[in-house]
Parts: structure tokens; sequence; C-alpha cells
């Protein structure tokens, strides 16, 4: 028992380790505070302060008019996070309200990786497989080519987050954080030229 406790202490992080210069967070614009990997919330989330991060991605969130086409996105990583952290009532209402409009997400599968993702946290096996074979079933759109910002084609997997979904499914039994790990890393595809 003390060596399980002597583990759980050495994976928590420290009061420490969760500090950040608030109102230097607080003045980043949306990129540089949700876009950085190794920026803005997830200098937090990389040291093990999920709780921390995503109380930090809904002040700056109150503090910082929506913008309507990336709001979801940030509510989405602040869901992500209080999943992370165990607190699953209030990550499935973020994760519910990073959905799209059923016109925006025609054919890109955000709806249905939002779906699974909710039935993982609501330990829902078959809602989960539904939702993942509907997106492993969904054909790639016509004319749908990313570009990086450098202008040229960006190698991308399809479908988007399958990979995720993929990894609910092998470690079912394992904690939102965990079985999130458990996602092997997309398959890159170059879109046809």
């Amino acid at each position: 028992m003390l060596v399980f406790l002597a583990m759980i202490a050495a994976q928590t992080p420290t009061p420490a380790e969760c500090r950040y210069d608030k109102p230097a967070m607080m003045a980043l614009d949306e990129r540089a505070f949700d876009q950085a990997m190794t920026g803005g919330w997830r200098t937090l989330a990389n040291t093990g302060c999920d709780a921390q991060a995503a109380e930090l991605i809904a002040e700056w969130r109150a503090a910082h008019p929506a913008n309507l086409r990336t709001a979801g996105l940030l509510q989405w990583h602040e869901g992500q996070l209080r999943a992370n952290a165990g607190q699953t009532t209030r990550a499935i209402a973020l994760l519910e309200a990073a959905r799209k409009p059923v016109e925006e997400d025609a054919g890109f599968g955000w709806n249905l990786y939002v779906d699974g993702s909710i039935a993982f946290l609501r330990r829902d096996l078959p809602a989960l497989d539904t939702a993942r074979a509907k997106l492993a079933a969904l054909p790639r759109p016509a004319g749908y080519a990313p570009v990086g910002p450098d202008g040229q084609p960006r190698a991308y997997a399809w479908p988007m987050n399958l990979n995720i979904l993929d990894g609910f499914v092998a470690c079912w039994n394992q904690s939102y954080k965990q079985a999130y790990a458990c996602a092997k890393p997309a398959v890159k595809i170059l879109p046809p030229s």
C-alpha cells in the first residue's frame, strides 16, 4: 500500500509545478494561448497540471471575446483536460458544447469524434463502437486537400481522429488520459495531386 501511495505522489504535480504567470497567460492572443505546443495552457498540461490548465482555459475564455470559428476548440481542450483530471460531468458538458453545426461538419466527422469521446466518458461501449464504425466508414470529402502554413500540401490521416477512438476501444478499462495515450500515431497520407 505504501508503495502504491508513493507512486501516486510521484506522479502528482506539486503546487510549485502548477504555478504560472497569470497576467502573461491572459495577455496571449488565441493562437499563442491555444495552438503553441510548448506555450499557453499546454505549459501546465505538459507538467501534469490538467485541472489547473482547464481552469486557465476557462478564465482565458471568460476574459476574451469568443471567436465563433475557434470557440469550440477551446471548449474541447478544456473538456479534455477536465476528463484527464477526472472531472467527467464538466468534461462531457464542454465536449458537447464543442460540436460543430451539421453543415460545417458535413463529411468531416468531428461530431462523430465528439460522440465517441463522450461515449467513452459515459462508459457506453456500444455507443463508442457505433461512433467509431461511422467515422471509419466516412469517405474523404471530394476536393479536401489541406495545406500547411507554407501553402504546400499537408500530410494528414483520414478519417481524422479515428486513431483516438481506436485507442479508447483498445484501452477501454483505463482512464480517459490513459486511453487517449493508447492511440497509435495517425498514418499520414498525402492528398492526391
